[in-house]
């Protein structure tokens, strides 16, 4: 889960690399994984899709203990409200799910009105900006 995410468990993310326009997106679920390599696309064993994954820095250094590297994946699953608008998350997202233009190298994200599926706010509304 997002909130489950430490800082320091994601510090050495070089780059998130996005398999989908995220703009199109209100949210996305992220998790970390262990995965065998620091940079490559990693495979994916969920139901839904993967839509991105963090890529660490030449240096990042393996687990002792299972020489795999924890990395970010960013997935949806079929009933995720980008593919289900009237669906079980109309409204409200889950736990693990963040807005993805909150993301970055290093930084869990977090929620937004768009991501929660609420109406703008007064200042999103000021600004011009609208929830897709």
């Amino acid at each position: 889960m997002s909130a489950l995410i430490a800082d320091d468990e994601i510090a050495q993310e070089a780059e998130l690399v996005w398999l989908e326009d995220i703009n199109a997106l209100d949210y996305v679920r992220q998790s970390l994984d262990r995965l065998p390599n620091r940079r490559g696309r990693p495979a994916y064993h969920r139901d839904g899709r993967m839509v991105g994954y963090a890529r660490l820095e030449p240096d990042a250094k393996p687990s002792k203990a299972s020489g795999t590297f924890r990395r970010r994946v960013f997935w949806l699953l079929p009933h995720d409200r980008d593919t289900d608008r009237t669906g079980l998350y109309s409204t409200g997202a889950p736990a693990e799910a963040v807005d993805p233009r909150t993301l970055s190298p290093g930084r869990k994200g977090r929620k937004t009105e768009r991501s929660e599926g609420g109406p703008p706010s007064a200042a999103m509304q000021e600004l011009g900006i609208t929830p897709a």
